[in-house]
Order: structure tokens, then C-alpha cells, then sequence
């Protein structure tokens, strides 16, 4: 048994009389359950009405709110056809009447009250329309359906739009439907019957509802927000609502669909399409453009509604007013429409939910979401009592005293405190939000710059793509100002104008980078600071300038997740789609956005060239492992399972060493083993050699074929047995067979490297337990020696060193000096992977002694500082005098020098060093 209505707060009664005379006609109430009853029929003629017509009904109610809730809900459910009209009129007065009295008492929280109203709502709508679906179909109106099809509503589905889709209807609301009905559900030659049937159904059941009877209404309905309403039917295909949505959808219809909901007819057909909308819904990128859009709206419906101008109270419009409740959902949803596409958790419908999500992301501050919650449920208060008096559907404050001092009573609030908080709570809200929607109109335009830029590269830029729309012209105007005044503050305004001219012709378009930096100015340091350094890194923003969304995604500039946790993260997303192809370009999106993370970390030093290799090479490996189950499963679907115990991917190189640059390709070599299967078990099975050759091919062309996000990486699979004329993908006995008995000392020095990224784990733990074991055996140090003195020769004649700047290939530089470490490795039998541990190898083999190998580990450091700095700085060999200011100072902050020229020096002495302590222990012929 429930409890009775617990009260919480009393009503004044605006005529005490009238309180006292309803008072009068109900028996069985408490004390206070009068005083609640006198103050409400008081200060309400409408409520009065309604107690006075459920005064039998309504003090069982009172002792048992709930289950009366629940039986006025259950009894609705069950009306028969012929009394669905009457029926449904009695619940509703009776859910009127009592969750009015649990609102005004406190009894029931502003949610439980709307969520009340909202789900009867949708009962109400339910059982109306598939009481004229059954009709229809009793009458063979409805081809191809029959009594079986009543309970799905013959494929109709009603979407709850508005309020009524979050669950926030208000005490007098219409509601907001899109009628809609599934075509597959009918014959092609039908579709016109079908239509013509579910049109009428749905004016039937909207007259059901709306219609004005001697038992009054239950709601009045508005399909208005159906796609194009001037010209389409009250019910449409859900096929053609998609094409609408796909071709000619606009923000606020986006913004409108964040809170819709599939809450009649057939439930299942409605989340369908609903699902089919979210890529409409939530953009991939931040749509900070969606702010200007929004702006838009509001200020057309204050030239519209008139509520523009000062604030006064009496008459003010609680919802579409200056700090009404439309600003803080216009406010909560356009931050939803900015970060929701990236974000599933900010799909929140409701409006406190969604500044809750908002605030747990990051997107809004705490403090800022609690007040606009507290405003919100404030307003949607107010906004209750003023239509509590008439049952009329208004959002506004009466203008007379003795309206306004009714809803004052019916809070229990004298008209001045009403008024000073309502004052109060509207200036807030409304300077909460306006910056946000209108950051334009606060701070004073920014001074122009002391600096005089060439003015033919400032004018050559309206011609760029990016700049091609009014819109777009119009928000870089705006910015252009901010822009001009940070080049002037570099170090080389002149040629950091020609980085940003460079980066701004390379966007094929502007209005969503152009709002986010607008919606950001933080990010313009950002960019200034990429374009006026790295070009590399500018090329590269200039056709992903998405990759922008992730510095404002709030863990930007956190902490590197490790392995574990970036796989993870790409897993999750991944199994958010079910499309192989769109699959494999989210990889691409995803690992561009960690690759970006990383180059802008290290450009601003908060890593250095070692991180940046370790973090480079830890996000290829949870990509590649990632992604490998996918094409795994898609290879499957065509050829069956693959053979055996499935494929390990080795890397190999720096890959394998576990640390690459930002240009590297990927080394790998594809291992598989079959079991003694000779055939794979599938719709187009494939012998054992070919399944694993053509899966390798697509896990090639999963990772490096070019798509609309690009390509993850180049794959380079020259490292495997016999090279280039050998099988793309290696059987393990083979594999084993060739690396004991044919394998060259380049090939073992090579597997000193070696490590499984990806693949079956038991493959996984013997390809290691075998590569121990064979780097462990005894080696003729003569042979070894002559082999890789061999080697090096072959190496420097293939490679010579483009200048002092190439860090990489020649004497003495990277390669030269991981040569000695894998030397060093295999004469020690190390399985370790790195150059550190493979120098450590080389003095316990005799090879070195510790001060040799410190010199080289220095060297080594310094190489590769130079190295990842210059493939970030231009993507290949820097040359000196071009890399520019900012590009000078990055090089000498990586390798912690104080000049250019210095390092300059410093590397022609370490690549000497380096190079005569290499060459005493591999002596050439």
C-alpha cells in the first residue's frame, strides 16, 4: 500500500471563499489535504472545476497517489473502441487534477510530474491510433495486414517530438508528433492504398485526442514539425522522411531530433529510424557553426513573437522570453549538436540530463549547469501555475495584478517575492546564455596589429575554397582581426602570414573551423604556433582540420593512455558500426586524431623525441590490433574461418623495436599456421597458402589503401623470408624451417628486433619462445663480423646521407648505430628489442667497452632527437635555412641546444665519434 500524498509546501487561496466552499464537497481529507484543496480551488477556476467533478474520486486518490496514478493509466490501456473518446477525457481529468495537487504540495518532483503527463501522453496516442488501425484493417483498408498487425499499428510509428520526447511535457502542453509508417511492411503495388489508409488513421486519432467534447479534450496535437509540413501528408513514409532529412534537414530540425523518441505505434520501426537518423543528428566533427544557427533562431523568434527588449514581468513569456526556459534548451542543445556526434554520452533528451552530461564532460562548468538547472526546473515551475488557472496553453505572466497574484498564491509566494525572483532568475539565465549564443556582441573588437602585412597575400585569400561562401566570409571576417594581431606577436610575422596563407589555401572549406576557433580564440595560438613551425603538421591540418575537435575534446593535453587503453577505445568505437568500410575510415579519423595529439605534444615540448617514438609506435600497434579482427571476420564471411590457429602480424624494425616516427612506414611480416587443414570451410573456399596470401592482401589494403579519410599507414613487407619473390604471408613451419636452416645473419639481426603486434596469443607466445631460443644459440663471431661488415658496405653505397641534417643513413648516424646494436644483440643472445640493450649486448659480447657504447647511446639520442623533430617539422630531410624561426627554435628545444649552429657542429662531431668506434669492431675488407 502507498503512501498518502506527503505535502511539502501549501497554496494561499487567491479568493478564500471559493477555496472553502470546494473544501466543503470533499469528505475523508486531512487537515492539510483540505488546506491544499482551499488554497489550489482558491487561486485556480480551472482546478477547481476538476475537484469539484472528481470530489468522489479524489481523496481515495490523495491516500494513494500512486496506485491511483497507475490505475487511471491501466484503465486507459483497456477502454473499448466505442468508449475510447469519453475514456480517454476521464483520464486525463483525473491525471490533471492530481498531478496538479502533487505538484503544487511538493509531493511529486517537477520530473515525476512531467514524466507522468508525458507517458500518458503517449498511452493516450497509442491506443487512439491503433484503435483506428484495427478499424481500418476490419474494413481491409490496409492491404496485406490483419488482426495480427493491430498491436505494431500496421508499421505506423509516432515520434514524441519536443518536450513530450524528453519526457518534460507541461501542464497544458499539445503535443508535438511526427506520424510516419513503415513501406516495407506493405506490397510495392499497395504503397498509395497504404498511405491513403494511414493519413486517415492518423487525422482520425489526432481528432480522438484533440476534438472538444462535453467531457472536454485530451490533447491537442501538432504534426507540424514533419518534414516540409506545407506540402506533405500527416503521415509519411519513413523512406521518404529520410531522403528529406539526408538532403534538405536543417539545424533546428537537428536540434528538434535530439529529443526525439518512438513512443507509439510500432516502437521498433520508430528506433529503426531513428537510428538511421543519427549520422543527420550528430556530426562527426564539433559543429561549433551550429551556434550561429541557433543564434539565428532565437533572434527570429524574438522578431516574431516580440519578446525582444527589456525585461518587465507582467506579460513576460516564461518560455520564448528574454532568460526563459527556450534559451537554457537552446543553450543545452546546441552544446549536444557540437560535441554529441563524437560523444554518445551527450545524447541526453531531457534538458537537466543533457547540462549534467555537458558539465561531466567538460563542456560547460559546474557551476554554470547547476544554476541553469535550478533556473530550469524554476521557470518550468512558474511556467505550470500560470497555466494550472485556465488550462490555457501560455508561457506568459498575465499582465493584470490580480493574474499575476493567482499564480503567486498557487506557489505559495506573495506577488513582490514572485516577482523579485522571477526577476532575478531571468537576468541570470539570460547572461548564462546570451554570451555563448553571441560572443560577438561582448568584448571590444580586437586593435589592429602595429605590423603591416603584404596586403596582396591578405587580399589573395578571399579567392581560397574555404572562403567561398557568404557565411564562411562572414565568420573570417570576424576572426581575421584576432588572426593578424597573434602573427604580429611571433617571431617572424612576415613568415608566419606565408604558413597560415599556405594552410588557409590547402582547406577545401571554412564555416565549421572558422566557428570553432571563433567559439575557441584559445586554438589560434594553437594554430599560429603549427603553421608558423611545422609544416608537416599544417599540410596535414589543412585537409583534416577536424583533428582540431580533439584538442578541445577535454584530455587533450592529459597524460598518454598506454597500449592498453588506446585499443580499448578504438575497439569501443568500432563496435558502433557495422559497416566494414565505414569501420576502416573511423580507424583512419581516430588514429589521425592520436597522431595529431602526439606531434602537437611534442612541438610543444611536453614530450620529447624518445616519448613521441615510444607513443608513435604504441598507437600504429593498437590500431593494427584493433583493426586486424575486423578484416579477420570480413575475410571469413567470403572464404569461411581461417585455417589452423589464424595469423600473427611480426613487426619488425622500429615497429618491432617499438618506436617509429611520424612518417614511418609499418615492417611486418604475417605468420600464420594451419594446423594440416589444406582448405578453408566456406562459401568460396580457398586452399591453405592462398586464404592467408589474399587475407594478408586485405589487411595490407586495410591499413594503407587510400579512402575518404586517407590511408592509416604504408606497409612494408620486404622484411619477410626471401624477401620481395617469397609468399606475402609465411607459414609457421616455414617460418621456423627457413630462420634455422636458410635464414642470412642479416635475417637474424633482424629478428632482434621482431615483435608479435597483433594475432592469435598462442601463435603470439611460440614465435617468441621460438625467437628467444634462436637469438640464443652461439654464434662464430668471425662470420658474424664479416657478414655485417658486408652489410654496412652494402648499406652505404644504397644510401648515402643527404647532408648533415639526415640523421638517419651513413656513417656513424641511426641506422649505422642500430646495425651495432643488433650486432650486439645477436652476439650476446639477447632477446631485448631496443638500441640501448643491444649496446649493452655488444660490450658483453667484447665488441665495445662501456665508454664505447655510452658515446653511441648519446649519439644515438641525439640522432634520433633530429630525426622525429624533422619528419614533424616538413616530412623528410629538413634543410636549415628553410625551416624557418619557429621551426629553428623546435629543432634546437628537442635536441636541448642553444642555437642552430651548435647543433650543426655537435652532430658532424657525433657522427665522426660514432662512426670510427663502429668502424674499429666491423672492420671492412
Amino acid at each position: 500500500m502507498t503512501e498518502s500524498l506527503t505535502i511539502n509546501r501549501l497554496p494561499r487561496a487567491f479568493d478564500q471563499s471559493l477555496g472553502d466552499e470546494t473544501r466543503a464537497l470533499l469528505a475523508d481529507l486531512t487537515t492539510e489535504q483540505g488546506d491544499l484543496i482551499a488554497g489550489t480551488a482558491g487561486s485556480s477556476p480551472y482546478l477547481k472545476g476538476l475537484i469539484e467533478q472528481e470530489r468522489e474520486w479524489l481523496p481515495q486518490a490523495l491516500h494513494q497517489p500512486d496506485n491511483a496514478l497507475a490505475e487511471v493509466m491501466q484503465t486507459a490501456r483497456t477502454l473499448a473502441p466505442d468508449q475510447l473518446k469519453p475514456g480517454l477525457r476521464l483520464a486525463k481529468r483525473r491525471m490533471a487534477v492530481l498531478t496538479a495537487l502533487a505538484d503544487i504540495a511538493g509531493a511529486w518532483p517537477l520530473e515525476k510530474v512531467t514524466a507522468a503527463l508525458t507517458d500518458f501522453g503517449a498511452l493516450a496516442a497509442d491506443v487512439a491510433a491503433k484503435a483506428e488501425i484495427a478499424a481500418l484493417i476490419r474494413r481491409e483498408k490496409l492491404p496485406g495486414m490483419t488482426e495480427d498487425d493491430v498491436e505494431t499499428a500496421a508499421g505506423m510509428v509516432i515520434l514524441a517530438m519536443g518536450k513530450m520526447g524528453a519526457h518534460e511535457l507541461n501542464y497544458s502542453s499539445d503535443i508535438d508528433l511526427i506520424v510516419l509508417f513503415d513501406e516495407t511492411r506493405f506490397d510495392p503495388d499497395d504503397f498509395y492504398e497504404a498511405r491513403h489508409g494511414m493519413v486517415r488513421a492518423t487525422r482520425n486519432f489526432c481528432a480522438t485526442l484533440s476534438d472538444k467534447t462535453a467531457d472536454g479534450y485530451v490533447f491537442r496535437t501538432d504534426l507540424r514539425l514533419r518534414p516540409d509540413p506545407a506540402v506533405t501528408p500527416v503521415c509519411m513514409a519513413m523512406e521518404a522522411a529520410e531522403r528529406y532529412y539526408e538532403s534538405l534537414g536543417r539545424t533546428w530540425e537537428r536540434a528538434a531530433y535530439i529529443k526525439a523518441r518512438a513512443c507509439a505505434g510500432d516502437i521498433a520501426a520508430g528506433e529503426r529510424f531513428l537510428d538511421t537518423l543519427k549520422p543527420f543528428v550528430w556530426r562527426r566533427h564539433l559543429d561549433f557553426a551550429a551556434i550561429q544557427d541557433a543564434h539565428d533562431m532565437r533572434l527570429r523568434i524574438r522578431e516574431n513573437k516580440g519578446t525582444g527588449g527589456s525585461l518587465s514581468i507582467p506579460g513576460h513569456d516564461m518560455k520564448l522570453g528574454q532568460g526563459g526556459i527556450r534559451e537554457i534548451e537552446f543553450f543545452t542543445q546546441t552544446r549536444q549538436l557540437i560535441a554529441g556526434g563524437r560523444d554518445p554520452d551527450l545524447r541526453m533528451r531531457g534538458t537537466v540530463p543533457g547540462l549534467a552530461a555537458l558539465a561531466q564532460k567538460g563542456w560547460v562548468p559546474e557551476e554554470v549547469a547547476e544554476k541553469l538547472t535550478d533556473h530550469y526546473r524554476a521557470h518550468r515551475e512558474v511556467e505550470h501555475r500560470i497555466q494550472m488557472i485556465h488550462d490555457a496553453q501560455t508561457h506568459k505572466v498575465p499582465q493584470s495584478e490580480d493574474g499575476i497574484e493567482r499564480v503567486a498564491c498557487l506557489m505559495g509566494l506573495s506577488s513582490d517575492d514572485l516577482t523579485r525572483d522571477l526577476t532575478r532568475r531571468l537576468t541570470e539565465v539570460h547572461e548564462l546564455t546570451e554570451g555563448f549564443f553571441a560572443p560577438g556582441a561582448g568584448p571590444a573588437p580586437t586593435p589592429a596589429p602595429e605590423v603591416t602585412f603584404d596586403q596582396n597575400i591578405l587580399a589573395r585569400w578571399a579567392t581560397y575554397p574555404a572562403l567561398r561562401s557568404q557565411r564562411a566570409r562572414r565568420i573570417f571576417d570576424r576572426l581575421k582581426p584576432e588572426l593578424l594581431s597573434r602573427l604580429a606577436k611571433t617571431a617572424q610575422p612576415d613568415e608566419a602570414l606565408l604558413a597560415l596563407d599556405g594552410f588557409l589555401a590547402g582547406l577545401p572549406a571554412g564555416v565549421q573551423l572558422f566557428s570553432l576557433f571563433e567559439a575557441n580564440p584559445h586554438l589560434i595560438d594553437l594554430l599560429i604556433d603549427i603553421v608558423g613551425t611545422s609544416h608537416a603538421l599544417a599540410s596535414h591540418l589543412s585537409r583534416n582540420a577536424s583533428v582540431f575537435d580533439a584538442v578541445i575534446g577535454g584530455s587533450f593535453f592529459s597524460d598518454w593512455p598506454g597500449l592498453e587503453a588506446l585499443q580499448a577505445e578504438l575497439v569501443e568505437a568500432l563496435a558502433q558500426e557495422t559497416d566494414y568500410e565505414t569501420q576502416l575510415d573511423l580507424a583512419r579519423r581516430w588514429c589521425k586524431e592520436w597522431h595529431f595529439r602526439i606531434g602537437v605534444h611534442h612541438l610543444r615540448g611536453l614530450i620529447d623525441g624518445a616519448q613521441a617514438g615510444r607513443q608513435y609506435a604504441e598507437l600504429a600497434q593498437a590500431v593494427i590490433a584493433a583493426i586486424l579482427p575486423y578484416v579477420t571476420e570480413t575475410f571469413a564471411r567470403k572464404h569461411g574461418p581461417a585455417p589452423g590457429r589464424g595469423a600473427a602480424i611480426l613487426g619488425m624494425g622500429s615497429l618491432g623495436a617499438g618506436r617509429i616516427n611520424s612518417q614511418s612506414d609499418l615492417d611486418m611480416i604475417v605468420i600464420y599456421d594451419p594446423l594440416d587443414q589444406d582448405m578453408s570451410d566456406g562459401p568460396r573456399p580457398l586452399a591453405t597458402r592462398t586464404y592467408y596470401a589474399r587475407f594478408t592482401q586485405a589487411l595490407i589494403t586495410a591499413l594503407s589503401a587510400p579512402m575518404s579519410q586517407g590511408r592509416l599507414y604504408e606497409v612494408d613487407m620486404r622484411l619477410r623470408p626471401s624477401g620481395n619473390q617469397g609468399p606475402v604471408a609465411t607459414s609457421w613451419a616455414s617460418f621456423t624451417h627457413y630462420q634455422q636452416e636458410e635464414a642470412w645473419v642479416w635475417e637474424h639481426l633482424a629478428l632482434t628486433r621482431a615483435h608479435v603486434v597483433a594475432g592469435d596469443a598462442g601463435l603470439a607466445q611460440d614465435i617468441e619462445t621460438f625467437r628467444t631460443e634462436l637469438l640464443s644459440r652461439p654464434r662464430e663471431a668471425d662470420k658474424v663480423l664479416r657478414e655485417v661488415a658486408e652489410m654496412r658496405t652494402r648499406l652505404a653505397a644504397a644510401k648515402a646521407p643527404a647532408g648533415v641534417w639526415d640523421a638517419k643513413n651513413g656513417p656513424g648516424r641511426m641506422m649505422d648505430i642500430e646495425l651495432m646494436a643488433e650486432t650486439g644483440a645477436l652476439m650476446a643472445g639477447l632477446a631485448n628489442r631496443d638500441v640501448m640493450s643491444g649496446l649493452d649486448g655488444a660490450v658483453a659480447a667484447g665488441l665495445l667497452d662501456v665508454a664505447q657504447a655510452q658515446t653511441l647511446k648519446d649519439s644515438y639520442d641525439l640522432c634520433w632527437s633530429v630525426q622525429c623533430a624533422a619528419r614533424l617539422l616538413s616530412g623528410k630531410v629538413i634543410e636549415a635555412d628553410k625551416i624557418g624561426e619557429g621551426g629553428a627554435a623546435f629543432l634546437c628545444r628537442a635536441t636541448r641546444f642553444e642555437q642552430v649552429e651548435a647543433l650543426h657542429s655537435a652532430l658532424q662531431d657525433s657522427y665522426s665519434t660514432a662512426a670510427e668506434i663502429i668502424g674499429s669492431v666491423i672492420k671492412e675488407d
